[in-house]
C-alpha cells in the first residue's frame, strides 16, 4: 500500500463486542446501493510509481479531485490497450445477433475484446435452444462395438429402424472423423478401449481394415493394453466417462422411481416429527434407527427361539460422532455453480488447486425419484477423491486427512421429508461424499417460490429441523449449510440465523435436542433480492464469523444443565471447541482478495464462484500468493484441456462432441471476462469492472477476450471441429449481463 493511501478504520472493539446498530448497518447499506459496483476500501496500487496513487472511487488523497485515468466501475486497460470503437464495423453490431451481446464488437477484420460502446438491451435470454447434435444415419447400438463381419444380434431384428451396416453408416451416416488431438480417441488413450465404438468421431484411431485368406476385407476394432481392467463392455445406458466415482446403476434409479428402495432411518426420523408435532416436544422420544434384520437359523425359526440380536436398534451417529472436516487458508473452494460447475470443470480446477469441490446444486425431489438427469450432476471424477491439502498452524483433533477427499454433494429441498430422504439415498448409494450441502442461497424464482434455497432464510425453525433431521440419516457424512446475508435488502438476518444453527432455537434447547449440529456454514455476502447485483458485503461476513467464535463463551455461559448442548450434538469440525467452521463467499478474483478477506473477515477458508470461471488458475495465483501472467498459449491449453476432460466424461460421439461444445461455450461467456494482468494499470482486478474494448497483446488474446459468441464458437472448433449442422448457441445472458443466475 502506498504511503499516502488510508486503509479502511477497523471496527472498535465496542462494534465487534456489541454488534453494529441499526445506524450502522443504514450507513453501509446506502454505500452499496450507491451504484452496480461497490468497491473494496482495499486500496488499489498504481502499477507506474510515478503517478499519485488513487483510492478505488478515482480520487487523489491529496486534494479530493476525481482522477480521470480511474473511473468506478471500468476495468483500468492501459491506453495503448484500447481500441476506438467507432473505427469497427457498425454492421458487426448488429447483424443477426440475436443473441444480444454487447455492442462493440469487432469482426472478422477488425477484432476487439471486451465490450465497450454502450449498454444494449439487459436481461437473460430464456428458454434457450441448443439444437442437436446427431448422426444423418444413426447406427443400431448393438453393432457399435460390433466387428463388420459379427453376427447380428440386435433384439429388434430386420424391424430395427436403425443401420447395421457398418460400412454405409461410415460413408453416408456420420461426418468425417476429427483430426484435434493428433486424431488420437481422448477415451481410447487413457481407457485402452472407446465404449462408442464405430459411432465415435476419432473411430479411426482404434479400427482398422484386415484381410482375411478368402480375400474378404473387414472393418474390425482394436483395443490396447493400459494397464487397467475395465471389464466387459456395459450396456449403452450404463456408459460412464473414465475415473468416474458415484455412479448409480439402473437399477436403484428404477427402484427409486418405484419407490421401492428402503429408506428406514428418513420414515422413522419423520414419523418422529410427526409426533412431536402433534403431541409436543415433550412427549416425543428421539426416533431410533432400525437394525438390519438378523438372519435365522432353521432350529430357531422351528422352536420359535427369536436372537435378541434381531431386535437390537442402533442409535443414529451423533454429529460429533461423523467423519470429521477441515477447513483451513490452504483449503479454497470451489462454489457449486449451476450449468457451468460440472465434472470436466471441476476436474480442471482440481488440477489447477481447487482443494474441495461441490457438486452443481441437485433438486431433491428429482433425486429421490430416480430421474438420470439429476444423479448426473453429483457424480465425481477421480482427482477428487484425493484428500485436501492439510498444513495446519495448530493441533487439529481427531481428524484423518488420508480419510478426507475432496469433492461434497449440494442438494436444494423445501420440506423435511424431501431433504432427509434425498440425504439418506445419497448416503446409501454415493460413497465418495466429504459432506452434504444444504443450498439456502439460491435466489432463483422457481426454486424461491417452492420454498427452497433462500426461501428457507426466513423459516429458521423449519431449516433447523432440516438439517437436525438430515444429520440423523446422513451415517458417518457431516453436514453443512450455505446461506445468503437475508432475503431482503438492507434487513440482513444471517446473524441471527447463525447463532440458532451453532446454538439450537429455544424450544431444542428446552426439549434437549440440542443444536442442528452442522460442520461448516458458508456465508454468500449478498441478500437474495440483491441477486448479483454490487459487491458482496464482506464487512457483514466478518461481523457473522466474529459471532460464530463468540458463540464458544456464550455457550459456556450456560448455567441450566438442561438447556446446555449436549457435546455429542457438537458439529463434525476438526475445531478443538466443537464449532462449525465458517466460509466466506464472494467476489474473489484474485490471491490478494482472498488473503485480505481471510484476515479481515476472520474465515476459515474462502468460497470462490465466479472468480474460478474467469480464470480457473486463480487456486494456483493462492497457492503460489502472486499475480500469474498466463499467456494466451496457456489459456488456450486450459481450453483443450476441458474438451479433453468434456469428451472423456460425456463421450467422443456426435453427442457428446455436441454436449462438450455446448458446455465449453457457457464456460467461454464467462473466461472472456478475463482482462491480462499484463495490460491493466490497476491492481488488483476486480469483478465489477466493466472492460472496455481493448486489443490483447497478440491476436490469439484478442480472440480469447472476445464478448462476441461467435468468436467462442471459432475458438471451440478448434479443439472439436466444425459445428453441427443443426447445432444452436444462444448465450445464457444478453448485453452486459454477466452473472451466474443459480449459484446459491
Amino acid at each position: 500500500m502506498a504511503a499516502d493511501e488510508v486503509p479502511a478504520m477497523p471496527p472498535s472493539s465496542s462494534d465487534q463486542a456489541n454488534g453494529h446498530t441499526e445506524a450502522k448497518h443504514r450507513q453501509r447499506d446506502e454505500q452499496n446501493s450507491g451504484g452496480d459496483v461497490q468497491e473494496s476500501p482495499r486500496k488499489r496500487v498504481k502499477l507506474d510509481p510515478d503517478t499519485t496513487s488513487t483510492t478505488d472511487e478515482g480520487q487523489s488523497k491529496t486534494d479530493g479531485e476525481p482522477r480521470s485515468d480511474r473511473q468506478k466501475g471500468i476495468a483500468p486497460i492501459k491506453k495503448e490497450f484500447l481500441v476506438d470503437i467507432s473505427t469497427l464495423d457498425p454492421t458487426a453490431q448488429q447483424a443477426d445477433d440475436d443473441a444480444a451481446e454487447a455492442s462493440g464488437r469487432g469482426h472478422e477484420d477488425k477484432l476487439a475484446a471486451g465490450r465497450g460502446g454502450k449498454k444494449t438491451q439487459g436481461g437473460q435470454n430464456h428458454a434457450r435452444q441448443y439444437g442437436q447434435s446427431r448422426d444423418a444415419i444413426q447406427l443400431c447400438k448393438s453393432r457399435s462395438l460390433a466387428n463388420e463381419f459379427d453376427e447380428l444380434n440386435c433384439s429388434f431384428g430386420t424391424k430395427c429402424k436403425w443401420e447395421h451396416d457398418i460400412r454405409k453408416y461410415l460413408k453416408d451416416g456420420k461426418r468425417e472423423d476429427l483430426s484435434t488431438f493428433d486424431g488420437v480417441c481422448p477415451i481410447y488413450e487413457v481407457r485402452g478401449k472407446c465404449l462408442a465404438g464405430w459411432r465415435c468421431r476419432f473411430a479411426g484411431s482404434h479400427s482398422k481394415e484386415v484381410e482375411h485368406e478368402d480375400g474378404r476385407k473387414e472393418l474390425v476394432q482394436t483395443q490396447k493394453d493400459v494397464g487397467q481392467d475395465f471389464g466387459a463392455a456395459k450396456d449403452a445406458d450404463e456408459e460412464e466417462g473414465v475415473g468416474v466415482g458415484n455412479v448409480v446403476s439402473i437399477g436403484d434409479k428404477i427402484n427409486l422411481r418405484k419407490r421401492k428402495f428402503p429408506l428406514p432411518k428418513s420414515d422413522g426420523y419423520l414419523q418422529y416429527l410427526e409426533r412431536k408435532r402433534n403431541n409436543g416436544s415433550e412427549n416425543a422420544k428421539a426416533p431410533p434407527v432400525k437394525a438390519e434384520p438378523t438372519m435365522k437359523t432353521e432350529d430357531e425359526e422351528t422352536n420359535g427361539v427369536h436372537d435378541a440380536r434381531a431386535s437390537y436398534t442402533e442409535p443414529p451417529l451423533k454429529p460429533s460422532e461423523k467423519r470429521r472436516i477441515y477447513y483451513g487458508a490452504e483449503t479454497p473452494v470451489l462454489a457449486p455453480l449451476t450449468t457451468q460447475g460440472n465434472l470436466p470443470f471441476r476436474r480442471l480446477c482440481v488440477s489447477l488447486g481447487a482443494e474441495v469441490t461441490w457438486s452443481e446444486m441437485a433438486m431433491g425431489f428429482p433425486l429421490i425419484q430416480g430421474e438420470k438427469q439429476e444423479w448426473a450432476l453429483v457424480k465425481c471424477h477421480e482427482s477428487e477423491l484425493a484428500p485436501p491439502k492439510y498444513t495446519p498452524k495448530g493441533v487439529v483433533q481427531n481428524y484423518d486427512n488420508a480419510k478426507d477427499l475432496k469433492f461434497g454433494a449440494q442438494i436444494a429441498a423445501n420440506k423435511p421429508y424431501i431433504a432427509l430422504k434425498t440425504t439418506e439415498v445419497l448416503t446409501a448409494l454415493c460413497p465418495h461424499l466429504r459432506a452434504i450441502d444444504l443450498n439456502c442461497g439460491c435466489p432463483i424464482d422457481l426454486v424461491y417460490k417452492q420454498g427452497a434455497g433462500s426461501a428457507l432464510l426466513d423459516a429458521r425453525s423449519k431449516l433447523e429441523n432440516i438439517l437436525r433431521g438430515m444429520n440423523v440419516v446422513s451415517g458417518e457424512v457431516p453436514i453443512t449449510v450455505k446461506i445468503r446475508t437475508g432475503v431482503k435488502d438492507k434487513q440482513p438476518t444471517a446473524e441471527k440465523l447463525c447463532r440458532r444453527l451453532v446454538l439450537g432455537g429455544e424450544e431444542a434447547q428446552d426439549s434437549g435436542e440440542g443444536p442442528s449440529g452442522v460442520a461448516a456454514i458458508t456465508l454468500h455476502g449478498r441478500s437474495r433480492q440483491q441477486r448479483y447485483t454490487r459487491s458482496a458485503d464482506w464487512e457483514y461476513i466478518a461481523e457473522c464469523a466474529n459471532l460464530v467464535q463468540n458463540l464458544r463463551s456464550d455457550r459456556a455461559e450456560v448455567t441450566d444443565t438442561v438447556r446446555e448442548p449436549d457435546a455429542r450434538d457438537l458439529s463434525a469440525s476438526a475445531k478443538p471447541d466443537g464449532l462449525p467452521y465458517f466460509i466466506g463467499n464472494g467476489d474473489i478474483l484474485s490471491h490478494v482478495d482472498y488473503n485480505q478477506h481471510m484476515a479481515e473477515g476472520k474465515v476459515d477458508s474462502c468460497m470462490i464462484a465466479r472468480g474460478a470461471l474467469i480464470k480457473p488458475w486463480i487456486f494456483e495465483e493462492i497457492a503460489t500468493n502472486q499475480y500469474l501472467d498466463k499467456s494466451a498459449s496457456e489459456r488456450l491449453g486450459y481450453i483443450e484441456r476441458f474438451a479433453r476432460n468434456g469428451l472423456e466424461y460425456w463421450g467422443s460421439d456426435e453427442i457428446g462432441v455436441g454436449t462438450t461444445r455446448r458446455f465449453l461455450l457457457e464456460w467461454l461467456s464467462f473466461s472472456c471476462r478475463y482482462v491480462p494482468v499484463g495490460i491493466l494499470e490497476h491492481l488488483p482486478p476486480r469483478l465489477g469492472d466493466r472492460p472496455p474494448a481493448f486489443k490483447g497483446r497478440s491476436d490469439l488474446e484478442t480472440l480469447l477476450s472476445s464478448a462476441n459468441y461467435k468468436d467462442w464458437i471459432k475458438i471451440s472448433e478448434m479443439f472439436l471441429g466444425p459445428t453441427h449442422k443443426d447445432f444452436h448457441f444462444q448465450p445464457k445472458h444478453k448485453s452486459n449481463s454477466y452473472e451466474i443466475e443459480a449459484e446459491g
